[in-house]
């Protein structure tokens, strides 16, 4: 499968990286013992040694995130080598270097003698590397770990609300946020590469976790971001068309989430939860074979869905059928059919984990998620949303759930992301040109790439839709304007819904991160049209 750009080892010199949370009082790890158990050999750059009275306390492969007694992971990488770095990161204080026999030729001089361990593929075991130098924080932990292409973060602020309910002490990893007990850290992956990952189990665990429910994504396990994990309990929600810029196709990519439930992976969970309302549903839990925990809203399954009552304000209630033929009485304050499958993959999530169903029903009761269908009031006389979709089918789905709430008029603003999946920015703008009355192509994140070229293939997709079956289409390069226009265009009774970003707070362009939010230039342009208005 093509890595380009996905793990490029530039990332490990001086710029700016969010530091990870670490434990206050790790183990003492020798580096011999390291070596032994990932059959890596240990040199010494400038005289003899066998490493074996040297010891590590952390690892990391940034070479500006080592502290004092710290084991560099200096990797190869798409554009340049880790090992360029390892003299910071040994001035930093690393005692010991990870490194492949390249690494080991640029080594050159280094600030202090340290012992290098030699490894043909370091990548591929620095997973067991770091479970190890932080004491396998994993097997003291009930980890449960969500993928597939949506879903994740909605079914992961859904599990945790029903851990929290059952009095669980759980922490929660993902593309939003990461949270210990309640306390808030920023994200800056869906999942953390391996060091971090399991320095944040070991806080987690320092603090009194018990649980803890993460987002697993395709790149992290295909990179090996959760090797040395132990899972307890794998879910997967859905897949459709996405990073297709990373996967060879299709079944590459179902192949990078079934490490998690193969049983024949070594990162497969112990047990697992499926959701079967697609094909590729279907066949993961075929994959799996007995055992399988399967939901479904639209079929045969051990949970679920009966009919669904949706109110005015979107809000959702249903009877769920437990796998004894039990009846669930459940409600979600999220609108929308796909959150009732979330809502299944949860229950049966909360019910591996051993959670009483009457603790899992009102915790997911209470849940709302950033950036997912939320609703931006201003005292305005239309319905106002910003969501994450920045894939087809999501699009497509959000805009179904929208129109089924409204009998007004529906404006999307979307664009598509540069750097990423060409093959889905025409299917963005035809999902949004067939769904929508006004569809507002703009910029989302376009990154080194041209914006405009960018959203020449989500109009070609938007144009491509006959004119009978297509609502009207605008073109405005500025995101802000582009949401004014919308919400300019708006009557009383209307939706306006501004998609792709959802809770980012940034908008990068040319490899510049810029301020901006959705919620909140959302939030301004209508009340600046309800300023005109009064």
């Amino acid at each position: 499968m093509p890595v380009q750009g996905t793990n490029d080892s530039a990332e490990q010199g001086s710029q700016s990286v969010p530091p990870g949370l670490r434990p206050a009082h790790p183990p003492t790890t020798a580096v011999a013992t390291l070596a032994q158990l990932v059959g890596a050999t240990v040199q010494w750059p400038a005289g003899d040694g066998d490493g074996g009275d040297v010891s590590v306390t952390g690892v990391d492969l940034r070479a500006q995130g080592i502290v004092p007694g710290d084991l560099f992971a200096a990797l190869p990488g798409a554009r340049t080598h880790g090992a360029d770095y390892a003299d910071e990161a040994v001035r930093q204080g690393a005692t010991a270097v990870l490194t492949d026999p390249d690494g080991v030729a640029r080594l050159g001089s280094l600030p202090s003698p340290v012992p290098v361990l030699v490894h043909p593929d370091p990548r591929s075991v620095l997973g067991v590397v770091s479970a190890a130098v932080y004491g396998n924080p994993s097997a003291r932990l009930r980890i449960v770990g969500i993928t597939g292409t949506s879903g994740k973060t909605t079914t992961s602020y859904l599990v945790e609300a029903g851990l929290a309910a059952a009095g669980r002490r759980a922490g929660l990893v993902g593309t939003i946020e990461t949270r210990i007990d309640g306390r808030r850290v920023p994200s800056a992956l869906t999942t953390p590469e391996a060091p971090q990952l399991h320095a944040l189990f070991a806080a987690m665990l320092e603090r009194g976790v018990d649980t803890v429910v993460m987002e697993v994504s395709s790149h992290a396990l295909a990179l090996g971001r959760v090797d040395g994990t132990r899972f307890e309990v794998g879910a997967f929600t859905n897949l459709s068309q996405d990073h297709l810029d990373f996967h060879a196709g299709l079944d590459d990519y179902f192949a990078a989430k079934a490490r998690l439930f193969d049983p024949a992976s070594t990162v497969h969970a112990e047990r697992s939860v499926v959701c079967v309302d697609d094909d590729w549903g279907r066949k993961m839990a075929d994959l799996v074979g007995a055992g399988t925990v399967t939901v479904s809203t639209t079929g045969d399954a051990r949970w679920t869905a009966g009919e669904v009552v949706t109110a005015a304000d979107g809000s959702q209630s249903f009877t769920v059928t437990t796998p004894d033929d039990g009846e669930l009485a459940a409600s979600l304050r999220l609108p929308g059919r796909y959150n009732v499958a979330n809502a299944l993959v949860a229950l049966a999530v909360l019910h591996e984990c051993g959670i009483p169903p009457a603790d899992a029903v009102r915790g997911l009761a209470e849940v709302d998620v950033p950036g997912r269908v939320q609703r931006i009031d201003r005292g305005q006389r239309f319905l106002a949303v910003v969501d994450y979709a920045h894939k087809p089918a999501a699009l497509e789905a959000v805009i179904a759930t929208l129109r089924g709430q409204s009998t007004g008029r529906l404006a999307v603003v979307v664009g598509a992301g540069g750097d990423r999946d060409h093959g889905k920015r025409p299917l963005m703008g035809e999902g949004g040109a067939r769904g929508a009355d006004l569809l507002v192509v703009t910029d989302d994140n376009p990154r080194t790439e041209d914006p405009a070229g960018i959203r020449r293939a989500v109009l070609a997709g938007a144009l491509a839709v006959p004119d009978g079956e297509r609502g009207e289409v605008r073109e405005i390069g500025d995101r802000a304007a582009a949401i004014a226009a919308a919400v300019e265009w708006a009557r009383p009774g209307d939706v306006v819904l501004v998609a792709g970003k959802g809770h980012e707070i940034g908008q990068e362009i040319d490899g510049v991160k810029h301020p901006f939010d959705d919620r909140e230039v959302l939030a301004q342009a209508i009340d600046g049209v309800i300023g005109v208005e009064r």
